[in-house]
């Protein structure tokens, strides 16, 4: 008896340093509970949605944030190279005779 608890225990532990996983019982978009016998459409791998309506919504608020990032990354690039541009500075060099 005391192998089958120290068994249960080493199945029951959670690795050390290995953060646990959270439970995927639920849609990631609407909170909606996911049942056992139902389809999960996942999505990136390791996030759970209730439809494909549910995980197709996701996919284009990501495909939009991806946009709004883009843009702003694309805004900060081109005024750091704008503000090098136009400053030009002007030297006096001695020409030979």
């Amino acid at each position: 008896m005391a192998a089958s608890h120290a068994c249960s225990f080493f199945f029951d532990a959670e690795p050390v340093g290995e953060p646990a996983m959270p439970a995927q019982d639920a849609c990631a978009l609407c909170a909606k509970q996911l049942a056992r016998d139902s389809d999960v459409f996942m999505y990136r791998g390791d996030t759970p949605f209730c439809s494909e309506d549910c995980r197709h919504d996701q996919m284009r608020l990501d495909a939009r944030q991806a946009v709004r990032a883009a843009a702003r990354s694309q805004r900060q690039f081109s005024s750091a190279t704008a503000s090098g541009r136009g400053h030009r500075e002007s030297r006096e060099v001695p020409v030979a005779s």
